[in-house]
Parts: C-alpha cells; structure tokens; sequence
C-alpha cells in the first residue's frame, strides 16, 4: 500500500494524513473485496524495514493500526472477515497487539473473506525462521533432512494454511516486491499503477481484477493451446 506519504506531500499535508487517508482506502477496498467474492486479501502493512522511520511517524502508525482494528470490528463482523497478522510482534506496542487479538478472535468464526495484516514482516526473516524450526526438528529426530520439501516448508510460514496469492498489487508506480511473500508469490501475477495508495479506489481494483483474468497462468508449461 505505497505512497500515503507521497499523497500528503504533494498536498502539503504532514505525511500522517496521508496514513490516516490510507486507512479510507483500506476500509474501501476490504469491502469491495467481499462483494467481488475474493476469498484472501493480504495487506502489507509494516514492513521490518519501516522501523528506520521517524519515531513520531511510527508511533502514529500503531495508534492507527490499533484504532482501526477496534473501530472497524463491527464492519468486519457484518461482512463476515476473519482477521489475522504475520510478522514479528516484537517492538509493536502492547496495546496494539491487544487490540490485533481481541479483533481475531472476535471474529475467528467469520468465514466469507480471511483478511491477512502483515505488521512488522519480512519475507527474509520469515524463511529463516521456518528454516530454523525445520533444523531444530530434525536435531530432534522428528523429521529427516532428506524428507525436507516445498510442503514442509510452506507448512512452517507465517501464513501456514492460507492459499498462496494469485496477484500482487503495487501502488505508487513502485517495480519491486520489497521483501514481501517472496515464498508465495512464486506465481502471482504482477499489476502495477501509479495511483497513490489513498486514491486506490475500488475501479483500480477491478481492473486489476480484469488484467489478471485477461493472462494465461502457466505455471513454468505450456499454454492450453
């Protein structure tokens, strides 16, 4: 979701108003989501790396992430989305998390749209991590090195048992993945645009929609014909 900052900039605005329109956008587009009966919407919240940011930046950052999984509970239970988060807890205040908890389990039942917030992710750090447990299991004599495949691995990912994603969205006009799913996206089709992340609107996201039902997914074969 690139370029809030950029957003307010270019409106003279402090670049918190930019995160606080960015939150519109997502309220939008999580919906739209549901009617369009998409199943998985993952949003890249907080990368790892966002911690060089400045501390004022940040700390409003977690204040909005925690004001908006309180406020936007009673959306989240009428449309029926279940919440979760992948990434490191560390750093992120405790009230925040709280407020993350309270809203997953709140709507744990909830089975229409699962909506995934990577907060203080890494795909970098992720694979370590499912590495080391895959070497700890073996030191341990409850699996064999040589048994090692892309399921155990997959099994062993923050996002373990949700499907891996079909396409990837980048807004702001950014070419790169930023260290985002790099395991899962192995064959999600790329959509880029150059709108700002608070002018995303739900017409963006059905052309996305419409270019990605437009390719012929092969999957390293051949095409049908």
């Amino acid at each position: 979701m690139d370029g809030n900052g950029r957003w307010a900039q270019q409106r003279g605005l402090p670049r918190i108003e930019g995160h606080r329109r960015g939150v519109a956008s997502v309220r939008r587009i999580t919906e739209h989501c549901v009617e369009a009966g998409i199943e998985q919407l993952t949003l890249y919240c907080l990368s790892s790396e966002n911690w060089r940011r400045p501390p004022t930046e940040l700390s409003f950052l977690m204040h909005l992430l925690e004001q908006y999984m309180i406020e936007e509970r009673a959306l989240l239970l009428r449309q029926g989305i279940s919440v979760s988060m992948i990434g490191s807890r560390a750093g992120i205040p405790a009230a925040t998390l709280e407020a993350i908890d309270q809203t997953h389990a709140l709507c744990a039942g909830n089975q229409r749209m699962h909506l995934c917030l990577a907060i203080n992710y890494g795909a970098r750090a992720e694979i370590t991590g499912a590495v080391r447990r895959l070497v700890r299991e073996a030191q341990e004599g409850t699996i064999l090195a040589d048994d090692i495949d892309e399921q155990m691995v997959a099994a062993r990912l923050d996002t373990a048992g949700q499907p891996d994603p079909d396409l990837l969205i980048r807004t702001a006009g950014e070419m790169r993945v930023s260290n985002f799913l790099l395991w899962q996206i192995s064959y999600a089709e790329l959509w880029v645009t150059d709108t700002l992340w608070p002018d995303f609107a739900a017409a963006d996201l059905d052309a996305a929609i419409r270019s990605y039902s437009s390719r012929v997914r092969r999957f390293g074969g051949l095409s049908p014909s």
